[in-house]
């Protein structure tokens, strides 16, 4: 099963690899987005705002509002929005994963391997949004970034959603540091 996964992804980016900054191939509903730029927090949240049941997430660093607030919005709508962040999204001060849990998100922490260092979402259970872009202000601002968003690929969403699964096996839940000292 993976083995054919696998082939169509390597196919997928070697489409990609022939596409203009922006563009979609028909066949394989593919988009990418470059910073400096390009606005990929837009593209992302458009994404976001287009899913129409689940949003699963895997992130590294997360600090772009309008990314959270859009995950936000999307539960609110009755989504099943669920995240896994590394473990250096769980601080003292406010984040992403304090707005994320207080949001009825359920927020995991990846602290096994040294760095989660994921950049995933999974919509849908049939689109995929990758690339080495952090879901940050300055993966927008001040960074050389890529996303690729590969739409109605089922089999790479559901390769991407079994990893998801299986890091959540792995992780903890969020623990608001903040609730400990009230």
């Amino acid at each position: 099963m993976l083995r054919p996964v696998m082939m169509r992804l390597l196919w997928v980016l070697g489409v990609c690899a022939g596409l203009q900054s922006g563009s979609a191939v028909d066949a394989a509903e593919l988009r990418t987005c470059f910073t400096p730029g390009e606005d990929c927090t837009s593209l992302i949240v458009q994404q976001i705002n287009n899913a129409k049941s689940s949003v699963l997430v895997q992130a590294y660093s997360f600090t772009s509002e309008p990314i959270i607030s859009a995950l936000g919005q999307a539960k609110q709508r009755g989504l099943d929005v669920r995240a896994i962040l590394d473990k250096s999204n769980e601080q003292e001060r406010y984040s992403a994963a304090t707005f994320l849990t207080n949001h009825g998100i359920a927020v995991l922490i990846d602290d096994k391997p040294a760095i989660a260092h994921n950049k995933v979402m999974v919509l849908d259970g049939m689109d995929v949004i990758t690339g080495s872009f952090n879901f940050t202000k300055a993966a927008q601002e001040r960074n050389a970034e890529n996303v690729l968003v590969i739409k109605q690929e089922p089999q790479l969403a559901k390769a991407y959603t079994e990893n998801w699964k299986r890091r959540a096996a792995a992780s903890r839940p969020y623990d608001d540091f903040r609730d400990k000292r009230r």
